[in-house]
């Protein structure tokens, strides 16, 4: 079991989304020319059943590494067993689609892009990603617009905006990222959510709306940088109301032996101090109460930078 017991948590949200899923695919397939790849047998869908994920973001560095067949079987096998997807596809249009999902009477719709291999972007004709370059260009933010316009005819009440981006073991986003990130904001999205860092990042809150730079890993089986430390990461749980997010509640989580377990002790006290220290540069003050972290998204209101 890849959650226990971090799935205790997890299992009283309303919508799940999985920052990401590497390849599930058997094991005949070629491999991408690239130094990793990373697989794994059909049956790890059912670890994605088990931990109740509603949806998953596809668009990353590792979605094509056992090329086409792989990747089409892979989506075969997230569609027979009714798990949204966003971020890859069949083609383009699919790949740019929106995953819409459903809970409690909102509707929220899921964007997911990433600016890793260029190589891979979809077209009309061929399966790949959804692949944007990071700029302030109008080549950049126009299929932006465009995604959470769709989301939004969709009949989507929340739209996050979630984008694979960015170099390894970095803790805090460059100017342009964060430039980046308001530009989406002001596009239209309610919440910006990043990763690839492998480490997680500040959180900003622009225009009430939060940016979470980098999610971090939440579980792998990675060698662990001895200060960087990308076994300690955080759950994000979305307090939604009226359409917008409220609060942000922070769940420490550490991962060990390839399952993703919650902070206890040290290293729990260790990513509070951390986010609270990264999400303060940016303006943002995490509140903490007892065993509680949490963030208010109207009370810590940048104006950009």
């Amino acid at each position: 079991m890849l959650f226990r017991p971090a799935c205790l948590v997890m299992t009283d949200n309303q919508i799940l989304i999985s920052v990401i899923v590497r390849k599930v695919i058997r094991f005949r397939w070629s491999r991408w020319e690239k130094v990793f790849h990373f697989r794994a047998d059909p049956l790890a869908v059912s670890s994605l059943l088990l931990a109740g994920i509603d949806g998953v973001v596809l668009a990353n560095n590792h979605v094509l590494d056992y090329e086409e067949e792989a990747f089409l079987e892979m989506l075969d096998l997230l569609d027979r067993h009714n798990i949204a997807h966003a971020g890859a596809g069949r083609n383009i249009d699919e790949a740019r689609r929106p995953a819409l999902l459903e809970a409690q009477g909102m509707h929220l719709g899921l964007l997911s892009f990433t600016d890793n291999e260029p190589g891979w972007v979809a077209t009309k004709l061929t399966p790949g990603t959804n692949w944007i370059e990071i700029s302030l260009k109008e080549s950049s933010l126009e299929p932006v617009r465009d995604s959470i316009a769709q989301a939004r005819a969709g009949g989507a009440d929340l739209v996050i905006f979630s984008i694979h981006c960015g170099p390894n073991m970095v803790e805090r986003p460059s100017a342009l990222f964060r430039k980046f990130a308001h530009a989406v904001i002001d596009a239209g999205a309610d919440v910006y959510h990043g990763h690839s860092a492998h480490v997680f990042q500040g959180i900003e809150i622009y225009q009430g709306r939060p940016i979470i730079y980098d999610a971090g890993d939440f579980v792998d089986y990675y060698a662990v940088d001895p200060r960087l430390r990308n076994d300690r990461g955080l759950l994000f749980r979305l307090y939604v109301t009226e359409k917008i997010v409220q609060q942000i509640e922070l769940i420490p989580v550490q991962i060990s032996d390839c399952q993703v377990n919650l902070a206890t002790g040290e290293g729990k006290e260790a990513i509070a101090d951390r986010i609270r220290a990264l999400s303060t540069e940016m303006g943002t003050r995490v509140w903490q109460n007892g065993e509680q972290l949490w963030i208010d998204c109207k009370s810590s209101v940048s104006r950009g930078t």
